[in-house]
């Protein structure tokens, strides 16, 4: 005529009946008049604090008092995103438009927002949690993707693309920044002397005679801003330009 459920220490529970959320069961011995075998129990581990549940989205509306008392529930709106501490420690990070919900056990949750419609560089006060995510043991962890990534070498600079347009500079160094709502590219520049070649140019003189032509210039970028904005690859139109150059010099002579 009884039937006793139990819940270990580690643990919480659903209690059903017929399929129908009943309540949430504690740690415990929990002993139910069920003759006819009405009630079930479903047990969840806190040491997984994600709760995914079919009836998760019922909880919210139907029983927000009971919810709030068991579980964490966190939201981020289009603009925003959240960041999931756990034993201190960053362990996710929640895209956009996402609702997520946590058991509240022995893990010590903490959850931090971030609006990123506008700023999207990563706090300096943050970086060293994100580089933690990123490289925790060479394991994927949840929402690392999120992250952008750019490394500029010594003696170089960034040139910063958002959607496809030219954002900005970034000096020598690792940068980070939230991957979403918007397309990151970054492409490196050299401001060394560089050395660019244009062989075999076949010219013809002023008078008619055939030269095989080789020319070795010397070049570098020292408005990167201006070059990039005006050109898409400015080494190629630097070619092309020298190109010409040297065959306006030698069909002179």
């Amino acid at each position: 005529m009884f039937r006793a459920f139990h819940v270990k220490k580690d643990e919480r529970a659903l209690l059903l009946r017929k399929g129908d959320f009943v309540k949430f069961l504690n740690a415990g011995e929990h002993t139910l008049f069920d003759p006819l075998r009405h009630y079930a129990v479903e047990k969840f581990s806190l040491t997984e604090p994600l709760f995914e549940h079919k009836l998760a989205d019922y909880l919210l509306k139907a029983e927000p008092e009971a919810v709030a008392r068991e579980l964490h529930v966190v939201e981020t709106g289009a603009g925003e995103i959240t960041l999931r501490y756990e034993n201190g420690v960053l362990a996710e990070v929640l895209a956009p438009n996402t609702r997520r919900l946590y058991w509240k056990g022995f893990i010590d949750l903490k959850f931090e927002k971030i609006d990123i419609a506008n700023d999207f560089a990563v706090p300096p006060a943050r970086i060293k949690d994100v580089t933690g995510l990123i490289l925790r043991g060479g394991v994927r962890v949840a929402g690392n993707d999120g992250v952008f990534v750019a490394v500029v070498a010594a003696h170089h600079t960034g040139v910063l693309y958002v959607d496809g347009k030219l954002h900005g500079l970034l000096e020598p160094g690792v940068h980070y920044y939230w991957r979403y709502l918007r397309d990151l590219k970054v492409e490196s520049v050299d401001l060394r002397l560089q050395v660019l070649d244009v062989a075999g140019q076949e010219i013809l003189t002023r008078d008619k005679v055939s030269l095989r032509v080789n020319l070795t210039a010397g070049y570098r970028i020292t408005d990167v801003l201006t070059a990039f904005a005006r050109q898409a690859k400015p080494v190629d139109f630097l070619y092309k330009e020298l190109q010409f150059g040297l065959r306006a010099a030698v069909g002179t002579r």
